[in-house]
């Protein structure tokens, strides 16, 4: 859905440059476009029409005020409507900020998870537990009261070890009912302060599926009832929801697989279906690739303006500031810059997403830039780097300029590649090298005016 609309309003915008205000002529012409992108990205139906004629009211007549042109402010029209359709809003309109998990309960709370098999539940399950330790500082328990599918037992065991979390065993043999219960008593037991049940989940919605989980919610009396939902399920995704609507009392909604979602639609229908707040999505197949649900944030990415702000967390938790810092330092003071200080800087690029889930995060126009470049094989060549520098004894990477050529072929040999591979990465090398003894003192000023030609933007003249 993302690209599909940014195109569309993108057109539009160009089309009604110049105009000075908004009229039915120019609204109609938005609507028919955003109606288009909304249908071809999987939107039900009525969640459409009801969307459409929320932007049409807000957007007849309304004046273009200073630097905005008509195709700006109705843009800004789309993205709040697309927020608050994704959102809570409150009894003035305003978006709600993103909802977290509701723990305010005697320990331990229950997580009761629910939805259709193969939408993402188990590791969803290990996902949130993840979230919960890690971010909340929850001890967290997790159960299986799936005992259809052995696998599944044995997988929520392996993903919850992953999460840093705990696991209670349970079987094939018992009935959900008996795990549900005896997992909620080890929890009290223990001190837990929270339980997440995984259930069983079917191809299809049937009445054995339905009347099981209003058992295990009857007896367990969840703090959550979480509809776990494949995001690229479509249309899907919505006849799925009304049916645990009707059956349970939802609470929330987690949309998985997010990040492969080129249609988007079952954000804007689930929500609008059910009734209950979209809480985490699925961002990654990693453990930690779990977020809270931030939907002003996820409108701004399907209208292309990029996600600055999940880039900036991103580079928060995957650089090690510690370790920049003795960088800067050791550049600053002359000290050499070598190819163990060169596969640190690789590591937090991949710790940060790599070069794609960084790109992804860029606002369109910026992207659109980027992928002129070829990601893929970007990524393949920093694999190759890397694979090279691992290829090296301590003293190499601290000593590059030992490598003469018995040992370039030992480590081309080492690292599965050729010997010009080992040349370019070392005059790669040699290029970073340079510019770090630039950086030394007050060099990276002067670097910088020398590059912009006369001076940076910003930079006042010396």
């Amino acid at each position: 859905m993302a690209s599909t609309l940014s195109d569309r309003l993108s057109r539009l915008v160009k089309t009604m440059r110049g105009q000075a205000r908004i009229t039915e002529s120019n609204v109609a012409d938005m609507l028919r476009e955003v109606r288009l992108a909304l249908l071809e990205a999987d939107v039900a139906l009525p969640v459409v029409r009801d969307f459409i004629a929320r932007v049409k009211e807000r957007a007849l007549g309304q004046q273009v005020v200073g630097s905005l042109n008509p195709g700006q402010a109705l843009v800004g029209i789309v993205h709040k409507e697309l927020a608050a359709t994704m959102g809570e809003v409150d009894a003035q309109g305003a978006l709600k900020p993103p909802a977290d998990i509701d723990l305010a309960t005697q320990p331990p709370a229950v997580l009761l998870m629910a939805g259709l098999q193969g939408s993402g539940k188990t590791t969803t399950t290990a996902k949130l537990a993840r979230h919960l330790t890690a971010k909340r500082k929850k001890k967290v328990l997790t159960v299986s009261a799936d005992v259809y599918r052995p696998a599944a037992i044995q997988q929520l065991k392996t993903v919850t070890a992953q999460a840093g979390a705990e696991w209670f065993a349970s079987t094939s043999e018992q009935k959900p009912r008996d795990i549900a219960l005896a997992a909620l008593d080890h929890a009290r037991r223990h001190f837990f302060d929270v339980l997440i049940v995984d259930t069983a989940g079917r191809l299809a919605i049937d009445e054995a599926l339905m009347n099981e989980i209003r058992e295990l919610h009857a007896v367990l009396k969840p703090v959550e009832t979480l509809f776990v939902v494949d995001a690229m399920q479509g249309q899907d995704a919505v006849n799925v929801a009304k049916a645990f609507k009707e059956a349970l009392p939802l609470t929330g909604v987690v949309l998985t697989k997010l990040d492969g979602d080129s249609r988007g639609g079952a954000a804007l229908s689930v929500r609008q279906v059910t009734g209950a707040p979209i809480k985490f999505a699925g961002v990654s197949e990693k453990i930690d690739g779990l977020e809270v649900f931030d939907a002003d944030r996820h409108a701004g990415r399907v209208l292309g303006m990029g996600d600055i702000v999940a880039l900036v967390e991103e580079v928060q938790k995957g650089v090690d500031l510690e370790e920049a810092k003795k960088l800067a330092e050791k550049v600053k003071s002359g000290s050499g810059f070598d190819l163990n200080d060169f596969l640190a800087q690789i590591s937090q690029m991949k710790k940060m997403g790599g070069l794609a889930g960084l790109v992804d995060k860029l606002p369109s126009a910026l992207a659109e830039k980027a992928a002129g470049a070829d990601m893929g094989r970007a990524e393949r060549d920093v694999r190759r780097m890397e694979g090279i520098i691992n290829s090296m004894t301590p003293l190499e990477r601290r000593k590059p300029e030992l490598i003469k050529a018995t040992r370039k072929r030992r480590i081309a040999s080492g690292a599965g590649v050729q010997v010009q591979e080992v040349n370019r990465l070392l005059n790669q090398f040699e290029q970073m090298q340079g510019m770090m003894k630039k950086m030394k003192g007050g060099g990276l000023m002067k670097m910088m005016r020398r590059m912009g030609g006369g001076g940076f933007p910003g930079l006042p003249p010396r």
